[in-house]
C-alpha cells in the first residue's frame, strides 16, 4: 500500500479529509456534521494558517493545529485528528501520517507536539510509543492526562 502523504491544500483535497473525518466519527458512533461541513471548517481553519491537513491517498488523514507556545517563543503543534480506514490499517499508513505530521511540525520551529487517545485504543498508543511520543510529564515522569468538557 502507497505510505506517501501529502498536504490537503485544493478543495478536492479537503473534501476527501471531511468524507474521512466523517468516516472516522462514524465508525465510533460519535456524531458528525457530515462531510461538507467538515470540508467547508477545514477551508476556514486551513486558510488561516494554524491548521494543516494531510492525507494518506484516500485511506488516511492527519489534522494537525498550531499555537503559540507560552514557554517558549515558538509554536506547539496539537494532533487534533489521525485516522486511517479500517481496511487499510496495518499496512503503514498511520506511521506515515504520523511521521509526516512530526516533520511539518519540526520544520515549522515546534517544540512540542501532543495529542489524547484513549487508554484502549491499543493500536493507536502503540504507534505513538513507537515513534518516541510518551504518556508521561517528560520521559520517565508522572503519568498525564488528557480531560475535556463540552461547553
Amino acid at each position: 500500500m502507497d505510505a506517501r502523504v501529502e498536504l490537503a491544500t485544493t478543495s478536492a483535497g479537503l473534501a476527501l479529509a471531511g468524507r474521512l473525518l466523517d468516516a472516522f466519527n462514524t465508525e465510533y458512533d460519535d456524531p458528525s456534521p457530515g462531510p461538507d461541513a467538515l470540508a467547508a471548517r477545514l477551508a476556514e481553519l486551513t486558510g488561516r494558517g494554524d491548521t494543516e491537513v494531510l492525507l494518506a491517498g484516500e485511506l488516511g488523514v492527519a489534522v494537525v493545529r498550531y499555537r503559540p507556545a507560552l514557554w517558549s517563543k515558538r509554536d506547539e503543534a496539537y494532533l487534533a485528528e489521525l485516522w486511517v480506514a479500517p481496511a487499510a490499517r496495518g499496512h503503514g499508513l498511520g506511521r506515515a501520517l504520523l511521521r509526516a505530521v512530526l516533520d511539518r511540525a519540526r520544520a515549522r520551529g515546534c517544540d512540542l507536539l501532543d495529542l489524547a487517545t484513549s487508554a484502549d485504543d491499543v493500536a493507536a498508543r502503540a504507534l505513538y510509543e513507537s515513534e518516541g511520543l510518551h504518556a508521561t510529564e517528560g520521559p520517565g515522569g508522572p503519568t498525564t492526562y488528557h480531560y475535556e468538557i463540552d461547553l
